[in-house]
């Protein structure tokens, strides 16, 4: 059925597409949506896209009551290609072997390449809420599992070699035309390395013919190998390796091979009966693996290709596109360890996916948390836009069940700049957390968790050191001798009135108020363009005062942090 609330969004209406395709191809069966994923190195947050758009829309179409799997094809038996920096060089004797056969890099507990890079994915997956089936491509070819499939294409071997000579001729031009549709300067690096456009598809093995299937060397086992003959009767294939050996082997009992990929691919949409799969902008080139798997798919394996949408990539404040074939880029439990998961969520569910955006591991994280707690404040007020109410209902609960979030959310900003004051000493934390709202303290910080804790390793791992807030010991003695009367009056309003406006709120207004009361104003008047520039030169004098420089954390939060005693004898000008 369609959704016909008012919270529809572009998940809702891609949930709707789905569903009816899934009942003009196969009516009353489960749905299934797809993700694929290559363990080939870090897991990044752009990978993550292709992994958040299939769950969202397979998430909305459960919590329809609507039979839906959301599977995830982990590609760990791809072959390895190169070795990243920062590992031993020595691994280069393992290229060419499938990633379940490559060892993991020096120190990790895992046995393999594949399961080092799986397993921060999984454990991020995990704290997101996302609910996949996951199958082990490893596991399914020397299973066994597509040994019906990989003899037709075999026998079909002519048929899909002429599919692909329609577009082996545009390769040459297909990285130039991804990159002439890259968006930005961002987009355009990520195609560095991508390989969209020479996606394996079992071309230029020998003249002795097109091959869809490639084998690992029964010796060394990487796929260095050409497949000389084959027999369509026997199933008898002849190959040789680059390593010297060879050998004929049976192919309807040899599991140690898999399809090239441009093959693999639209034969596994048939084998799963793939309903909904998005893919990268890379992969809609001219000649790469989504435009040439649509004429496999249904001239030669019978099935359909999935409907879904092209996702834009996902940038990092800051930084240049991430690619993972470049090594040391964040990755989903990077993110997780700065952001709660619900707002990790929401920044991908709040984007259609054809919109490119930035995570934010800067300073501008906080603006990020400014605007999801804004959001929060609306959905709960009812005032919240429909398609917004929905992005929020999916970053907080999936369909079975709520996400864990922090009982009293206070703002990223001030704890990060609270942690940053105490060093993250916890006794003064709670001091200064206790203050914010008199009327209802903060009495554990496990109230304030887990955002407490992303703050904290925010200001840990990516606070500039200059931003770095040192709370002055004593008076600046000099500072406080050559003030104006105009300041000294200042100072003075401000310090006998601080007992009396010792809270967040207090603190705000009275910071903002002192400024007008020297002007003759009520605390509460609206400020004029000369008052705000009055405003700016006392921030200015208390930032001086306190910390040393022209700027610096909120007042507010950094007057609670410093504490009403030492204010008072950091503020109070000689008489």
């Amino acid at each position: 059925m369609a959704q016909t609330t008012q919270e529809t969004d572009w998940v809702s209406r891609l949930a709707d597409e789905v569903i009816a395709e899934a009942e003009r191809r196969a009516p009353g069966k489960r749905v299934v949506c797809a993700s694929g994923l290559s363990p080939s190195g870090p897991i990044h947050l752009g990978n993550l896209r292709e992994i958040m758009v299939p769950h969202l829309v397979a998430d909305e179409i459960r919590r329809r009551g609507i039979d839906c799997v959301h599977l995830l094809s982990w590609d760990d038996y791809d072959r390895f290609r190169k070795v990243p920096a920062g590992v031993d060089p020595s691994w280069s004797e393992h290229i060419g072997k499938p990633l379940t056969s490559v060892p993991a890099p020096p120190g990790s507990p895992y046995a393999t390449w594949a399961e080092h890079f799986k397993a921060p994915m999984i454990a991020a997956m995990d704290e997101m809420g996302i609910e996949v089936h996951a199958i082990s491509q490893t596991e399914q070819y020397t299973s066994g599992a597509y040994r019906e499939q990989v003899l037709f294409a075999m026998r079909e071997r002519r048929r899909i070699d002429a599919v692909l000579g329609r577009y082996r001729t545009k390769q040459d031009q297909a990285g130039a035309a991804a990159e002439e549709g890259a968006e930005d300067a961002d987009a355009r690096t990520a195609l560095e390395g991508s390989g969209a456009a020479a996606e394996d598809d079992g071309s230029g093995t020998d003249d002795s013919g097109y091959y869809p299937y490639k084998p690992y060397c029964a010796v060394c086992e990487r796929d260095l190998t050409t497949v000389t003959a084959y027999d369509d009767e026997t199933t008898e294939l002849t190959y040789t390796c680059a390593c010297g050996h060879g050998e004929t082997v049976k192919l309807s009992e040899f599991d140690r091979g898999k399809l090239v990929w441009k093959v693999d691919w639209p034969m596994r949409w048939a084998y799963e009966g793939v309903v909904f799969e998005p893919s990268g902008v890379d992969h809609h080139s001219p000649g790469s693996s989504w435009v040439v798997g649509g004429q496999l798919v249904s001239e030669i394996f019978g099935g359909k290709q999935p409907i879904g949408p092209m996702y834009a990539f996902v940038g990092i404040s800051g930084m240049a596109k991430m690619s993972s074939s470049k090594g040391g880029v964040p990755i989903a439990v990077d993110a997780l360890e700065l952001m709660e998961a619900p707002l990790l969520r929401w920044l991908y569910a709040r984007r259609r996916p054809n919109q490119s955006f930035k995570i934010a591991f800067d300073v501008e994280i906080q603006r990020t948390y400014d605007e999801w707690d804004a959001l929060v404040r609306k959905v709960a007020g009812g005032t919240a836009q429909p398609a917004d109410a929905a992005a929020h209902a999916r970053a907080v609960r999936t369909a079975s069940g709520s996400l864990p979030t922090t009982p009293r959310p206070l703002p990223y900003r001030m704890l990060a700049s609270v942690l940053d004051i105490t060093t993250g000493d916890e006794e003064q934390t709670l001091r200064i957390l206790r203050e914010v709202d008199p009327a209802d303290p903060i009495t554990s910080l496990d109230e304030t968790r887990p955002r407490l804790d992303r703050a904290a390793r925010w200001v840990e791992t990516q606070m500039p050191a200059e931003q770095r807030t040192r709370v002055r010991r004593e008076p600046d003695e000099e500072l406080l001798a050559g003030l104006d009367d105009t300041q000294r009056a200042s100072l003075r309003l401000l310090v006998e009135r601080l007992g009396e406006h010792w809270s967040l709120d207090g603190l705000t207004t009275l910071v903002y108020g002192v400024p007008k009361l020297q002007a003759g104003l009520p605390m509460e008047a609206k400020p004029t363009p000369e008052l705000k520039v009055t405003q700016r030169g006392f921030f200015a004098l208390l930032y001086r005062l306190l910390v040393g420089r022209d700027t610096g954390p909120r007042l507010p939060t950094l007057l609670l942090a410093v504490g009403e005693d030492r204010a008072r004898h950091l503020l109070t000008p000689p008489q």
